[in-house]
């Protein structure tokens, strides 16, 4: 056996485990879901199955009205959420762009939350927002404000969600700092020199460096709260009533308290095409507004 075979053999054994992994875990199932969302498939009778063609995809669209309230909540918590981290994700990273003493410490504990369980951080903003017990409505009462029943409240339940999505702003405020690190000082200094004040020079200098960093939030942003679960899961169970119904616990619902896997299979696959034109929207936008300094260069 020649050096070049045994490389290629070598490589192959690195990347088994990862390979062994996708086709199981996630190709086969995606494979699986997209034959089975053109089925009824019977969970409860021993997975006796029915082909119905394209009728999952029919009942969802016209015929399924909680199918469009979970949607139109979903879309409803994204957008806030999506917004607010781009905004106060680069508004933090400006403040770690500073080298005040103490930067490096505010650094980890602003990315610790990252690493942190999603239900162990579901149930600590529980406590936070009870109405009567909560540290929220307490800081709320030191300024003489009125409680607010925050996740039991339909009105203010999704924005007690969006609240809840700052606690992970670190991780877009990390990619934002890695292209600030990497912004020329002369460029400010020069605009200083021509005297040019501060919100000019983030307007003309900062902003326009860091497109390729909100163009990345943006993208990760939409996919990941399109998909928000375990809040939704854990804190509301979709209440009150059906004003916090996300879509994936809709869908996580269809599977296993309903059992019409088939039908949840179909939502499934609706998502992920809605997110699929969502992307590619997003990629087509961006030679409008997204900034690459190499690209200028050619």
């Amino acid at each position: 056996m020649n050096a070049s075979r045994r490389e290629a053999l070598a490589a192959y054994g690195l990347v088994s485990p990862w390979l062994i992994g996708f086709l199981f875990l996630s190709l086969g199932p995606m494979v699986a879901s997209a034959v089975l969302s053109f089925t009824d498939y019977d969970l409860l009778n021993f997975g006796a199955t029915e082909a119905v063609g394209l009728e999952n995809y029919r009942e969802a669209f016209t015929g399924d009205p909680v199918f469009w309230q979970s949607l139109r909540v979903t879309a409803y918590y994204a957008l806030l959420a999506v917004a607010l981290d781009l905004v106060v994700g680069l508004a933090l990273a400006m403040v770690l762009n500073t080298g005040f003493r103490g930067v490096r410490f505010l650094r980890t504990v602003y990315y610790l939350p990252a690493v942190v369980s999603g239900v162990a951080v579901a149930l600590l903003w529980l406590w936070i927002f009870q109405p009567s017990t909560g540290l929220a409505n307490e800081i709320l009462g030191l300024f003489g404000l009125p409680p607010i029943r925050w996740v039991y409240s339909s009105t203010w339940v999704i924005p007690s969600f969006v609240l809840m999505s700052l606690w992970g702003v670190g991780r877009s405020a990390f990619i934002y700092l890695a292209i600030l690190q990497q912004i020329p000082t002369n460029l400010y200094e020069a605009a200083a020199v021509d005297g040019t004040g501060a919100l000019s020079r983030f307007r003309r200098i900062t902003l326009p460096l860091v497109t390729p960093a909100i163009f990345l939030n943006l993208v990760l942003g939409v996919i990941g709260n399109f998909q928000i679960f375990t809040q939704g899961f854990v804190i509301s169970q979709g209440g009150p009533g059906t004003s916090s119904l996300f879509y994936v616990l809709y869908l996580y619902r269809n599977a296993f308290s309903y059992f019409r896997v088939g039908y949840a299979s179909a939502l499934a696959w609706i998502l992920f095409l809605l997110l699929l034109a969502l992307t590619l929207v997003t990629f087509a936008s961006s030679s409008r507004w997204v900034y690459y300094e190499a690209g200028r260069d050619r």
